[in-house]
Protein backbone atom coordinates (compact mmCIF):
# COMPACT_ATOMS: atom_id res chain seq x y z
CA UNK A 1 0.00 0.00 0.00
CA UNK A 2 2.86 1.91 0.53
CA UNK A 3 4.14 2.09 -2.93
CA UNK A 4 1.17 2.63 -4.57
CA UNK A 5 -0.18 5.62 -2.10
CA UNK A 6 3.58 7.37 -3.03
CA UNK A 7 3.25 6.69 -6.70
CA UNK A 8 -0.04 8.65 -6.81
CA UNK A 9 1.40 11.20 -4.40
CA UNK A 10 4.33 11.95 -6.74
CA UNK A 11 2.45 12.04 -9.61
CA UNK A 12 -0.79 14.36 -8.15
CA UNK A 13 1.96 17.18 -6.83
CA UNK A 14 4.63 15.59 -5.14
CA UNK A 15 7.44 15.19 -7.47
CA UNK A 16 6.86 19.30 -7.94
CA UNK A 17 6.53 20.12 -4.39
CA UNK A 18 9.64 17.80 -3.43
CA UNK A 19 11.84 19.53 -6.22
CA UNK A 20 10.23 22.99 -5.25
CA UNK A 21 11.82 22.33 -2.12
CA UNK A 22 15.17 21.14 -2.92
CA UNK A 23 15.39 24.15 -5.30
CA UNK A 24 14.90 26.73 -2.83
CA UNK A 25 17.06 24.42 -0.40
CA UNK A 26 19.73 24.76 -2.87
CA UNK A 27 19.36 28.90 -3.29
CA UNK A 28 19.33 29.01 0.53
CA UNK A 29 22.59 27.52 0.59
CA UNK A 30 24.21 30.35 -1.92
CA UNK A 31 24.59 32.07 1.61
CA UNK A 32 26.74 30.84 4.65
CA UNK A 33 23.52 31.86 6.51
CA UNK A 34 21.20 29.86 5.01
CA UNK A 35 23.29 26.65 4.94
CA UNK A 36 21.67 25.22 7.84
CA UNK A 37 17.89 26.25 6.89
CA UNK A 38 18.99 25.10 3.22
CA UNK A 39 19.44 21.55 4.95
CA UNK A 40 16.43 21.16 6.32
CA UNK A 41 14.18 22.34 3.19
CA UNK A 42 16.44 19.57 1.16
CA UNK A 43 15.35 17.22 4.45
CA UNK A 44 11.64 18.46 3.98
CA UNK A 45 11.22 17.53 -0.13
CA UNK A 46 13.20 14.10 0.80
CA UNK A 47 10.52 13.75 2.90
CA UNK A 48 7.90 15.18 -0.03
CA UNK A 49 9.28 12.12 -2.56
CA UNK A 50 8.29 9.39 -0.50
CA UNK A 51 5.84 9.99 2.49
CA UNK A 52 3.84 6.98 3.08
CA UNK A 53 6.22 4.99 4.85
CA UNK A 54 8.44 7.26 5.86
CA UNK A 55 8.95 8.72 9.48
CA UNK A 56 10.46 11.25 11.78
CA UNK A 57 12.11 11.49 15.25
CA UNK A 58 14.59 13.48 17.72
CA UNK A 59 18.13 13.76 16.55
CA UNK A 60 20.72 14.73 18.78
CA UNK A 61 23.33 16.52 16.42
CA UNK A 62 22.70 19.44 17.79
CA UNK A 63 22.45 20.48 21.32
CA UNK A 64 18.60 21.65 22.42
CA UNK A 65 19.61 25.23 22.89
CA UNK A 66 20.71 25.44 19.30
CA UNK A 67 17.72 23.39 17.53
CA UNK A 68 15.36 25.56 20.15
CA UNK A 69 17.32 29.14 18.73
CA UNK A 70 17.14 27.77 15.01
CA UNK A 71 13.73 26.45 14.99
CA UNK A 72 12.35 29.90 16.68
CA UNK A 73 14.21 31.70 13.67
CA UNK A 74 12.71 29.01 11.40
CA UNK A 75 9.59 29.50 12.93
CA UNK A 76 9.70 33.20 12.39
CA UNK A 77 10.91 33.33 8.86
CA UNK A 78 9.54 30.34 6.74
CA UNK A 79 8.12 27.68 8.96
CA UNK A 80 4.60 29.06 10.00
CA UNK A 81 3.53 29.71 6.48
CA UNK A 82 5.46 26.03 5.03
CA UNK A 83 3.10 24.24 8.14
CA UNK A 84 0.15 26.59 7.09
CA UNK A 85 0.21 25.57 3.51
CA UNK A 86 0.49 21.45 4.40
CA UNK A 87 -2.03 21.84 6.99
CA UNK A 88 -4.55 23.65 4.91
CA UNK A 89 -3.88 21.09 2.17
CA UNK A 90 -4.40 18.41 4.35
CA UNK A 91 -7.86 19.79 5.23
CA UNK A 92 -8.74 20.03 1.61
CA UNK A 93 -7.85 16.56 1.07
CA UNK A 94 -9.77 15.33 4.12
CA UNK A 95 -12.72 16.08 3.08
CA UNK A 96 -13.24 12.82 1.29
CA UNK A 97 -12.90 9.48 2.43
CA UNK A 98 -10.43 8.60 -0.84
CA UNK A 99 -8.08 11.77 0.08
CA UNK A 100 -7.92 10.97 3.70
CA UNK A 101 -4.30 9.40 3.13
CA UNK A 102 -2.64 12.38 1.73
CA UNK A 103 -4.34 14.61 3.92
CA UNK A 104 -2.20 12.60 6.81
CA UNK A 105 0.69 13.06 5.13
CA UNK A 106 0.48 16.80 4.61
CA UNK A 107 -0.57 16.79 8.54
CA UNK A 108 2.88 15.12 8.64
CA UNK A 109 4.37 17.52 6.66
CA UNK A 110 2.94 20.50 8.72
CA UNK A 111 4.57 18.84 11.98
CA UNK A 112 7.99 18.30 10.20
CA UNK A 113 7.88 21.70 8.55
CA UNK A 114 7.08 23.59 11.87
CA UNK A 115 10.34 22.63 13.40
CA UNK A 116 12.65 20.78 11.31
CA UNK A 117 15.89 21.07 13.48
CA UNK A 118 16.86 18.40 15.96
CA UNK A 119 14.82 15.95 13.73
CA UNK A 120 16.23 13.39 10.97
CA UNK A 121 13.83 11.51 8.15
CA UNK A 122 13.78 7.47 8.34
CA UNK A 123 12.19 5.99 4.78
CA UNK A 124 11.42 2.45 5.89
CA UNK A 125 10.99 0.03 3.24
Amino acid sequence: MHILGNIIWLVFGGFFTAIGYIWGGLVMMLTIIGIPFGFQLIKIGVLCLWPFGSTFGINNELPGCLSLLLNLIWLGVAGFWLALTHFIFGVLLSLTIIGLPWGAQHFKLAGFAISPFGRSVRIDS
